[in-house]
């Protein structure tokens, strides 16, 4: 069993369905935190999930209820130096990290385990949330390396792109990973795509106008070596085969940007039903809910989750799919 540590604040339900993309059994434990049967070291590329640690086990949320727990539990670590970091997951215990940390680390040390705090051999992650503390040892870390990619600093750059961490976790809902071919249909500047190829996915971008292709292609350029085309085209009328790609991924006009604020029922509908005709697996980012229209494409709509991104503004993101479940 392991425990997974997610990001971001109130994010958990995104987190464990990317999450379910390279673990298996993934389950709520509690605010920020989330169980899982097996882990992959497709873990590394996940954007909302820190860490998986093998579990040693969880009790409330207190440090004396934690030294209890690992004094009795067996040695897990393997031979080597080991330090031990604590959280007080979204702020939610009041618990002192060092406190914890400094009475973890007693009991290792009296199990007489060499303690390293710069660069130990292994890591017990001590996480406290809301009615539990789970500790458990460090076997794979994400990346955190999105702040390399704001949009901003990009080569090609428009207003309202979006950021890299979110992006990440959309594509990965979407399919991606090594070999996986991945389609934009409304690529824009490419951030999708260029997340998506990251992390190993061959990727297709489509837009209408020439514009956008040129920007993403350039975009996609600075970032991958290989294994990404964009062209003009149709959103509606895909230049993919049926059943070629593994999974559509867009970002739908919003209606007070759009140039086609009238059109864009039949343009989200349209190519709703064209993703459906060349993949098992979509994730649709919109302003608004398109269930209704995705189901009229046939679509599985297995979850619709709202995302404020200020004031006047929910991103509402479908995750989509053919019948066979996320």
């Amino acid at each position: 069993m392991y425990v997974l540590e997610l990001a971001g604040q109130g994010d958990d339900e995104l987190a464990r369905y990317e999450a379910a993309t390279a673990c298996t059994g993934v389950e709520a434990l509690a605010p920020g935190l989330a169980t899982a049967g097996a882990v992959t070291d497709r873990v590394e590329r996940l954007a909302f999930t820190h860490t998986a640690s093998a579990l040693v086990g969880t009790c409330d949320p207190t440090v004396e209820d934690a030294v209890a727990l690992l004094t009795a539990a067996p040695e897990q670590a393997p031979e080597g130096t080991v330090r031990v970091r604590a959280r007080d997951v979204q702020g939610l215990t009041g618990i002192s990290s060092r406190d914890a940390e400094r009475a973890l680390g007693g009991v290792l040390s009296d199990r007489g385990y060499d303690v390293d705090l710069e660069a130990p051999d292994h890591e017990l992650r001590a996480l406290f949330s809301d009615g539990v503390c789970a500790l458990g040892w460090v076997e794979r870390r994400s990346a955190r390396d999105f702040t390399e990619r704001r949009p901003t600093d990009r080569p090609f750059f428009q207003p309202g792109s979006m950021d890299p961490m979110l992006a990440r976790a959309l594509v990965n809902c979407a399919g991606a990973k090594p070999g996986a071919h991945i389609v934009d249909p409304m690529c824009g500047t490419g951030g999708l795509l260029l997340e998506a190829g990251l992390v190993g996915a061959d990727v297709l971008g489509i837009d209408a106008q020439w514009k956008m292709v040129r920007g993403a292609r350039e975009n996609l350029a600075a970032y991958l070596d290989a294994g990404y085309e964009t062209v003009r085209g149709d959103a509606t009328r895909l230049p993919v085969q049926d059943d070629a790609a593994d999974g559509v991924v867009f970002d739908a006009p919003y209606g007070r940007q759009s140039k086609v604020v009238g059109d864009l029922e039949p343009l989200v509908g349209g190519a709703l039903a064209a993703a459906r005709e060349v993949a098992p697996r979509a994730v649709v980012v919109a302003d608004r809910s398109w269930a209704v229209a995705a189901r009229e494409a046939g679509w599985t709509v297995e979850a619709v989750l709202t995302r404020r991104v200020h004031g006047s503004l929910d991103r509402y993101l479908h995750l989509l799919h053919d019948g066979a479940p996320y």
